[in-house]
């Protein structure tokens, strides 16, 4: 019966996150239910206080990140980004998966679906392209290409502290897991959607600077820059990186602040503190489905050790279950028995949770609001294509990142 219970209870939170009835923050469901299942004794509260703690330095540096991608696009990151795509050598498609996949890697996902997705639709428009493959690309490597850097998405933020290594060690094996899901990303793309992209693509005059623009953000791409350096420097002494993630928001924020171009208030929202709220109440739910009985469950299916098998074995379940209950719960569940066999698995179940939530529309947060972006701007995806495109591309991505998972760690060790 509690096992049952936490499970409506989680699946009732994510139905609500993925509907979002009247515009409402997904905190306001996950709220009440995790001061319920504390209440009703599924979890007792000092678990549900240390459960919050573990997850406070996480959630910090996700709303420092956030901070940090807003006051980016207000610097004209993003409208540089544009330009880049509308002019850059190679086709527009390319260009596309070279920009979304270092803005998802270096800013998160979450700037690849809410900031870049618009400034995508807007030069396909442009150039008078289809734009299908471009915004489906989007969404795919908000996904895939989140496997570089601890700070890509929230899911590599627990793995990062799961895992024990430095961000220095964490980007070195998970370099080749990302190349090689993206390019995996990148043929399948081209053959699916050739129809599309088979007429030669015009292209447009150079876009000139908006006025009182900087053609390109000297500024800004060096304080990220900065602050990538500052997330390794904090690493390596130990101090949590949400330092250094908030000494990039505040030079930022000083900056446009001083221009009279964001308001404080504004900077304070974009660090979109319910959807933090959101992380930890669902970090106490997920806690009582795993106590409930889900981890038992799932614990004798998690092979030991990190042979390629026992790898693709963990990557596959982890995919399974960010399909069937989204990847932050899934990652959530996996992570505490992924662990105790070293880093190898809780970097197989990362890439499971991040390439495999591409096969369905709930298997990651970012997806859905991906899919709300597109309504937004009378955009509406295909179900029947996504599916289609994810079983293409999931498998195979899956297998190819967590060979080069294998590989790094035969070469550099764990």
């Amino acid at each position: 019966m509690a096992e049952a219970a936490s499970i409506i209870l989680l699946l009732s939170v994510l139905a609500f996150a993925v509907v979002k009835p009247k515009g409402l923050p997904e905190v306001v469901a996950a709220a009440p239910a995790a001061v319920l299942v504390v209440v009703t004794g599924l979890v007792s509260p000092e678990v549900a206080g240390a459960e919050v703690l573990r997850l406070l330095p996480v959630v910090g540096f996700l709303a420092a990140v956030l901070a940090l991608a807003h006051l980016c696009d207000r610097e004209g990151l993003f409208e540089a980004a544009g330009a880049l795509m509308a002019r850059g050598p190679g086709g527009l498609l390319i260009r596309v998966f070279a920009v979304a996949s270092v803005v998802t890697a270096v800013l998160s996902l979450d700037a690849t679906v809410v900031l870049l997705t618009p400034v995508v639709l807007v030069t396909t428009s442009r150039l008078r392209v289809r734009p299908a493959p471009h915004l489906y690309a989007c969404t795919h490597l908000a996904n895939t290409a989140s496997l570089l850097l601890p700070v890509s998405n929230l899911t590599n933020l627990l793995a990062f502290t799961a895992s024990g290594l430095s961000f220095t060690r964490f980007a070195a094996l998970m370099a080749l897991p990302w190349l090689a899901a993206i390019a995996v990303e990148y043929a399948v793309f081209r053959r699916f959607f050739a129809a599309e992209l088979r007429p030669a693509e015009p292209r447009a005059p150079e876009p000139e600077p908006a006025p009182g623009k900087p053609g390109v953000p000297v500024f800004a791409i060096i304080t990220v820059a900065l602050t990538l350096a500052g997330f390794v420097v904090a690493s390596a002494v130990g101090v949590n990186p949400a330092w250094a993630a908030l000494g990039g928001v505040l030079v930022l924020a000083v900056r446009a602040l001083a221009q009279g171009r964001v308001t404080a208030r504004a900077v304070l929202r974009s660090a979109d503190f319910p959807f933090c709220g959101f992380v930890l109440a669902l970090g106490i739910v997920v806690r009582a489905v795993v106590d409930g009985g889900l981890g038992r469950a799932v614990r004798p299916l998690v092979p030991e050790g990190s042979s390629l098998l026992g790898l693709l074995a963990i990557a596959a379940i982890a995919a399974v279950l960010a399909n069937l209950f989204n990847n932050l719960p899934a990652v959530l569940v996996l992570l505490p028995i992924a662990a105790a066999s070293g880093p190898g698995p809780v970097l197989a179940t990362l890439i499971g949770v991040n390439v495999g939530p591409n096969l369905t529309y709930v298997g990651s947060l970012a997806t859905l609001l991906w899919r709300r972006v597109l309504h937004a701007h009378d955009h509406e995806p295909d179900l029947g294509r996504f599916l289609r495109l994810g079983l293409l591309t999931v498998p195979p991505a899956l297998a190819v990142a967590v060979a080069g998972l294998w590989a790094g760690l035969r070469v550099i060790g764990p």
